[in-house]
């Protein structure tokens, strides 16, 4: 059963993802301002997928704030990065650089409001990553980030980029620090049924000390592990 729920998962969810593909290649063309709706319900079409085929229930604990805030989110799987436009209106997703070098869909990134993360561009790109994470935050949109900066597996509790303290303490923004679990049913190419959580931890105000900050984001995006 698990097998036949995984080929049915395979087949629909990336059959509906080059649909959507094709589609939005003449729209990134001629209409960009349509991509984010694509965008969108790409999300959409991989959380019905989720549930209704793989069988997989999503939980969310805890109290997830409305307007720009700063989601700090344990990184287990390709899971999670699909969610965010399903989690919320129009976020802002810090990503890596690579992805945007990718043909329509990094174009169709830049339209939806993702930041690029380039590392090795030192100074003169976080300056450009602030302002534009400022700029989104302004227009109440809110901002999301994988502060341990790659996808770990369940259990391992990697230190934080030093990246995200920065940033942090450039944008000015409460920190929502977000658990999930996703690794273990997810991670894997034979996906498995059971239930997926995400646990918003509480509010950390802005402006907290560099290494206070690191902590309580640390501990609570681990609190699932």
């Amino acid at each position: 059963m698990i097998l036949l729920r995984n080929i049915l998962f395979y087949v629909i969810f990336y059959g509906g993802t080059v649909l959507l593909l094709l589609l939005l290649i003449p729209v990134v063309l001629v209409a960009p301002s349509a991509a984010p709706s694509i965008c969108d319900a790409w999300s959409r079409h991989h959380r019905w997928c989720v549930r209704n085929l793989l069988g997989i229930t999503i939980r969310e604990e805890g109290v997830k704030p409305e307007g720009p805030c700063f989601f700090a989110f344990k990184h287990e799987s390709f899971f999670e990065a699909i969610e965010f436009p399903t989690l919320f209106v129009r976020p802002v997703i810090f990503a890596k650089q690579e992805l945007f070098n990718i043909p329509i869909w990094g174009r169709a990134a830049v339209v939806y409001g993702l930041i690029p993360v380039a590392r090795l561009d030192g100074a003169k790109a976080l300056r450009s990553m602030i302002k534009q994470a400022k700029t989104h935050a302004h227009d109440g949109r809110p901002l999301c980030i994988f502060p341990e900066g790659t996808r770990v597996p369940h259990g391992q509790r990697p230190a934080l980029r030093s990246g995200f303290a920065g940033i942090y303490k450039m944008i000015g923004l409460p920190v929502v620090p977000v658990a999930v679990d996703s690794g273990p049913l997810y991670q894997h190419r034979l996906k498995r049924p059971g239930t997926i959580t995400y646990r918003y931890g509480e509010i950390i105000p802005a402006g907290l000390p560099r290494a206070e900050v690191e902590e309580k984001v640390h501990a609570a995006i681990n609190a699932l592990n």
